[in-house]
């Protein structure tokens, strides 16, 4: 029910060949009393650091699944027929678990292996 700043990117490697939709999310109040009233966040990686210097402590949570891709997502990230879609939504937190900002993957699910350290 906040309102939220929001982009999207194509992110792209090898030549073209390797692609993910990446999508984030910032509440306003979030933003509000700093330089990001005036100018946009930078994105993630560099998103995590503008946060840090703010003064908040960062903790993320993770959320991954598979599904099968809406038709404009098969298109962007060139995904033949079946290929199912990784979907992978990151939620930074500080400290008291109040939501700075939200990150969703979209990525071809038939290329990927994923690796915890534990």
């Amino acid at each position: 029910g906040e309102p939220m700043f929001t982009y999207d990117a194509l992110q792209t490697a090898d030549q073209g060949r390797l692609r993910q939709l990446h999508r984030t999310y910032i509440p306003f109040s979030v933003l509000i009393d700093t330089k990001y009233e005036e100018e946009a966040p930078p994105p993630a990686p560099d998103l995590y650091t503008a946060l840090a210097t703010l003064g908040h402590e960062l903790h993320f949570t993770e959320y991954v699944r598979t599904r099968m891709p809406l038709p404009d997502q098969a298109q962007a990230l060139r995904l033949a027929d079946g290929v199912p879609l990784l979907h992978v939504i990151r939620v930074t937190l500080t400290a008291t678990d109040r939501p700075l900002a939200l990150e969703e993957f979209h990525l071809p699910g038939d290329e990927l292996e994923l690796s915890f350290r534990l």
